[in-house]
């Protein structure tokens, strides 16, 4: 009976070990991709004028790193490239730019951009988001509310839409 006791801890502690094993594994191999992608990214748009899509993919990984300062100018480096190569699909980096804004609690810039992001994409579901998520944080509830419907609209399911929804309901009608 101790025996089996042992051996059914000791088997739980080598299945938690392995699962904390792999899990470091995976993020060491995330961040080495990452910090990979920023080096190339970095070296090449020094080097020379880049895409829309190398400029966003360097503000992305900025963004997520939370450097927004350099993010930023990426971003919009990022927009003025596409304004130049004639590319329509830049709700994505409006949509990016509102977001570093936002972290910075500059909500009425966010704000701007996540509108921008909208008008050339009106079913953008997380500039739809994010605009809603801007509003309530300016204390906007009417406006917030308006947004989760919106998103509500194209994505019924979307649980941070609903769930938000159900909340500012609460609040805009009382």
């Amino acid at each position: 009976m101790d025996n089996n006791l042992v051996l059914v801890y000791l088997s739980i502690f080598v299945g938690l070990l392995a699962f904390a094993g792999v899990s470091v594994f995976r993020q060491i191999f995330k961040t080495r991709k990452l910090e990979s992608s920023l080096s190339k990214l970095k070296t090449k748009l020094s080097k020379e004028k880049g895409t829309a899509q190398e400029y966003y993919e360097l503000a992305s990984i900025y963004s997520e790193k939370k450097v927004f300062t350099q993010a930023i100018p990426l971003f919009q480096k990022a927009l003025k490239a596409a304004e130049e190569e004639g590319e329509e699909s830049i709700a994505p980096v409006y949509n990016g730019l509102g977001y570093v804004y936002f972290a910075q609690e500059q909500y009425d810039l966010a704000i701007r951009q996540y509108k921008e992001a909208i008008k050339l994409k009106p079913d953008y579901l997380s500039a739809l988001n994010n605009l809603g998520h801007a509003y309530e944080k300016k204390k906007l509830n009417a406006q917030a509310l308006e947004m989760y419907e919106e998103t509500l609209k194209f994505s019924p399911n979307n649980a941070i839409a609903k769930r938000r929804a159900e909340s500012l309901r609460r609040l805009v009608s009382a």
